[in-house]
């Protein structure tokens, strides 16, 4: 039958693929399959999105057919069925050198990759040059696009700050994001969750070890202080060795090797080994600054570890291979990246997920860590 608009009479064949006029065989169709299998097209939709309202066995009919003449449901139409994109988003405010270098970002991806991958989902992933001016943030336009798109059905948030502006603008959105990284006590919105860190708990595990081989002075080299998990690191540590009678000095670094070489530099220079000032250790916030503080010491002649021990608070390929090998805090970043992922998964499905904490840190003991010089 044609229309009053003269278009063409259409149907199926017996493939279940839609034909013109002329005969043609087209693209194969939820009508083309309710047709042959004897069903609503309404139940073929749910079966092939997953959706409650077909038995378990009608579901494996539809399922084997589609798969038979390699249909797939398009990204769009999946979405609109389920009332949710089919992408999650990140934003960082970091460099792609920064991102593709650094061992933390790139463990926490895999492991949010691993879990979307299993529920056919995409990540979204865009990389914002961070502005000199803090108060200037341009990963807010982006959240903002993404939401008035529907482009993402939810968003992973790292490196929180004091205030984080982020927070308040994902609730206005009504957009589910969930922390990583956060502090136990880190506020939550009704559209978010957090997986949290003890830092205070790895903190200890750092100072602990550091005080059975007789350290009683060290340095911290963090990345920027105003990522709240950097000022609960330094506020961890300063409790742990201030109940085991032991001082620290800080320096701030930006997370790179060279920045790491720098700050290592300003609190060793111009101190004689074995002074009371000079400290015996130095825990460093990444394995890239732990990197770059051995090639400071190296240059400034100092030993490790017999004038002064090196630990990392994430270990990586780069602290098994350098030399000497960098001791580490053993985290389990890619098991961070999955959990986060599938809160997020709840969060997006509707539900009040509660946070989720990660296990502590493990000490591993390498070449770079011995007992304070004597």
């Amino acid at each position: 039958m044609s229309g009053a608009g003269g278009g063409r009479e259409t149907g199926t064949d017996g493939a279940g693929r839609e034909t013109g006029a002329g005969g043609g065989a087209g693209k194969v169709t939820i009508a083309g399959l309710a047709a042959r299998l004897g069903l609503s097209k309404a139940s073929v939709s749910y079966a092939l999105n997953g959706q409650p309202g077909v038995s378990g066995p009608t579901r494996a009919r539809v399922l084997a057919l589609a798969a038979e003449l390699g249909w797939y449901p398009s990204s769009s139409a999946r979405a609109l069925s389920q009332s949710r994109s089919d992408a999650v988003g990140i934003v960082l405010a970091r460099s792609p050198e920064e991102v593709g270098s650094e061992s933390f970002y790139m463990n926490v991806l895999a492991g949010i990759e691993a879990v979307l991958s299993d529920h056919d989902l995409n990540l979204v992933l865009r990389m914002v040059t961070p502005e000199a001016d803090p108060g200037t943030r341009r990963d807010l336009a982006v959240y903002r696009r993404w939401a008035g798109e529907g482009r993402v059905g939810g968003v992973i948030v790292f490196d929180h700050v004091a205030d984080d502006p982020r927070l308040q603008l994902l609730a206005a959105l009504r957009l589910p994001h969930v922390l990583v990284g956060a502090a136990g006590d880190a506020a939550r919105t009704a559209y978010g969750a957090n997986t949290t860190v003890d830092q205070g708990r790895d903190a200890a595990t750092v100072v602990d070890a550091l005080h059975r081989l007789g350290h009683r002075h060290f340095a911290y080299v963090s990345g920027p202080m105003a990522l709240t998990h950097e000022t609960a690191r330094w506020a961890g540590l300063l409790a742990a060795a201030g109940r085991l009678g032991m001082t620290a000095v800080t320096s701030a670094s930006d997370y790179t090797a060279d920045d790491g070489g720098k700050a290592t530099t300003a609190v060793i220079a111009g101190l004689a080994v074995g002074s009371p000032e000079f400290p015996t250790a130095v825990v460093y916030g990444n394995d890239l600054m732990a990197v770059g503080g051995l090639q400071a010491l190296k240059r400034l002649g100092v030993l490790v570890p017999a004038h002064v021990s090196a630990l990392s608070w994430d270990d990586s390929l780069l602290c098994q291979l350098s030399s000497p090998g960098v001791a580490a805090l053993a985290r389990n970043t890619m098991e961070l990246g999955r959990r986060s992922a599938a809160l997020l998964l709840e969060v997006m499905d509707g539900h009040r997920a509660s946070d989720v904490a990660m296990p502590a840190g493990a000490l591993l003991a390498r070449e770079s860590l011995g007992p304070a010089p004597r």
